[in-house]
């Protein structure tokens, strides 16, 4: 996102309670399962799923910021929402090196217990076995080479879009 200042992290939502340090609106948007629910209802949401026991989402608002392209950090369930709801968005697999080091980043990072940590190491075994279903996979083992994949991938691939945001 440094590299390259005119793309734009999209705000998800969630039913997740907020870590320390995590403000509503710019970390998340920390919204109450019911009204996550009533948000799903009424077509707020391009893409939303459950993952590690919360519910996510992508708000639709999210892409009307004026900027030339809007990075969404989904999980899987989204990412195949999204593929329907937006053919045309840049899909990019971010890969770790190994589930090994998965682990190692979710326990180091200390914010998940245990259980939490198996969880997400679960679901991420599903989500690497459908890495194929994506047309770009970038391991994230050296994060300098997975940026500049990242950078090259943007000017390609992100020209701006009249009347709004690309994904």
């Amino acid at each position: 996102m440094e590299r390259v200042p005119e793309l734009a992290l999209s705000v998800s939502a969630t039913t997740r309670s907020p870590r320390p340090g995590e403000l509503d609106g710019r970390d998340y948007h920390f919204l109450s399962a019911e009204n996550f629910e009533r948000r799903v209802r009424a077509r707020d949401f391009l893409e939303h799923a459950s993952y590690a026991g919360n519910r996510y989402g992508t708000l639709r608002s999210e892409l009307e910021r004026p900027v030339r392209a809007i990075v969404l950090e989904i999980e899987l369930q989204g990412a195949r929402q999204l593929r329907e709801e937006v053919p045309d968005a840049l899909r990019v697999f971010i890969a770790p090196p190994s589930l090994e080091s998965l682990r190692a980043r979710l326990v180091g990072r200390g914010s998940d217990e245990a259980g939490q940590i198996e969880s997400r190491l679960a679901v991420a075994r599903e989500e690497i076995g459908a890495r194929e279903e994506f047309p770009h996979v970038i391991v994230n083992d050296e994060l300098e080479r997975a940026a500049d994949e990242l950078v090259e991938l943007s000017a390609t691939m992100c020209p701006p879009r009249p009347g709004g945001a690309s994904l």
